[in-house]
C-alpha cells in the first residue's frame, strides 16, 4: 500500500483564528495569560465556535473535492495545545469541513510546517507567522474580515500584481523615483517577464485545477487587480504568457479604489500587499495583507 501523500493536490494551511471567530479566547490570553486561556478553552469546549474570516474560503475549497477527485488539502496549524485545540476540532466535526491533518504548537511559531507540508498559501490571523512564511518562500496573507459573502458555487480569487503574483522589482522604481520613471522602465522591459511574486506557485497550483475543466465551466475564476494603466499592461500581459498560467480576468485601474471592482467580479478573497488598499477592499470583499516586498520594508 502507498504511503498517503499530499503530492499534486492543492495544500493550504489555516490558523484557527483565521477559520474561527475566537475574538474572545485571543482576549483572555493577551490579557489574562496562557494558565487562564488553557482553563478558558476546555471550560468552555462544549460551546460552538463561530465562523471566522476565512470560514467560507474553507468551505469552497473543500467543496472542489465533490467533482472529479480529491483537489485540495485543508490543514490546520494552531498555536493552541492539542489539549485546548480540541475545542476546534469539535467545530469542525460540527461544521463537516473534511479537515483531518493539524499542527498544534502551543505557542510556538507555526509558520515552520508551512514547507512541512508543502503548502501553496499559509493563512492566518498572526502578521509575524506570516512574514516569516512568506520569508521562506511560500504564499502567505493576513486575512480581514468582511461582510460580503459571494453566494455563488464558484471559487472567485483575485491578486494583486506588483509584490503579490510577480516580484516588487517594478514597484521599488516607482518608490524610489515616480510614475514616470517607472512607465518609461515598463516600457523598455514590455518584452521581459516579471519575476515570480510569493503567490505565483498558488496561481499556478489554481491553474492546474482550472485545466481539468472547459473554460466556460471551471469551478475557479481568478482576477489581477492592479493599479497598473497602459502603456505598463503589456509587461503583465507578456508574464502571464511566458509562464503558461492562465488568468480569467485583467483590471487596469490605474490608481482607482480596487474595492468596487472587486465586489463586482464577486472575490472570495484578494491578496494586495499595500495594508492601505488591503482595509479599503475588505469593505467590499474578504481581503489579505500580504507584508511582502518594499511597501512593507
Amino acid at each position: 500500500m502507498a504511503a498517503p501523500s499530499l503530492a499534486g493536490k492543492l495544500v493550504v494551511a489555516i490558523s484557527s483564528r483565521a477559520l474561527f471567530d475566537l475574538t474572545d479566547s485571543h482576549r483572555v490570553y493577551t490579557e489574562l495569560g496562557v494558565e487562564t486561556y488553557h482553563r478558558y478553552q476546555i471550560e468552555h469546549e462544549d460551546e460552538l465556535l463561530a465562523p471566522g474570516p476565512a470560514f467560507a474560503l474553507v468551505t469552497k475549497l473543500l467543496r472542489l473535492n465533490r467533482l472529479s477527485k480529491q483537489y485540495v488539502e485543508v490543514i490546520l496549524l494552531s498555536r493552541n495545545s492539542a489539549d485546548t485545540g480540541l475545542r476546534v476540532f469539535n467545530a469542525i466535526k460540527h461544521y463537516g469541513l473534511d479537515i483531518t491533518r493539524a499542527a498544534f504548537t502551543k505557542g510556538e511559531p507555526t509558520s515552520r510546517y508551512v514547507p512541512a507540508f508543502g503548502a501553496h498559501l499559509f493563512l492566518s490571523a498572526d502578521t509575524d507567522d506570516v512574514r516569516r512564511a512568506l520569508e521562506d518562500g511560500y504564499a502567505a496573507a493576513t486575512i480581514f474580515p468582511s461582510v460580503f459573502r459571494n453566494e455563488t458555487d464558484e471559487l472567485r480569487i483575485a491578486f494583486d500584481g506588483d509584490a503579490v503574483l510577480f516580484s516588487d522589482e517594478a514597484e521599488r522604481i516607482y518608490q524610489s523615483a515616480g510614475l514616470a520613471a517607472f512607465a518609461q522602465s515598463e516600457r523598455e522591459a514590455a518584452a521581459t517577464p516579471l519575476s515570480g511574486g510569493p503567490f505565483k506557485e498558488f496561481l499556478a497550483a489554481l491553474h492546474r485545477i482550472q485545466a481539468d475543466f472547459p473554460e466556460d465551466r471551471s469551478p475557479i475564476r481568478t482576477a489581477l487587480v492592479t493599479a497598473r494603466s497602459a502603456p505598463a499592461h503589456e509587461r503583465v500581459i507578456r508574464t502571464l504568457r511566458a509562464w503558461n498560467i492562465r488568468i480569467d480576468e485583467a483590471l487596469f485601474l490605474g490608481g482607482l479604489d480596487k474595492g468596487e471592482f472587486l465586489r463586482a467580479f464577486g472575490a472570495d478573497i484578494f491578496f494586495d500587499d499595500q495594508q492601505r488598499h488591503v482595509e479599503s477592499a475588505a469593505q467590499h470583499v474578504p481581503a489579505c495583507h500580504v507584508p511582502h516586498g518594499i511597501a512593507n520594508e
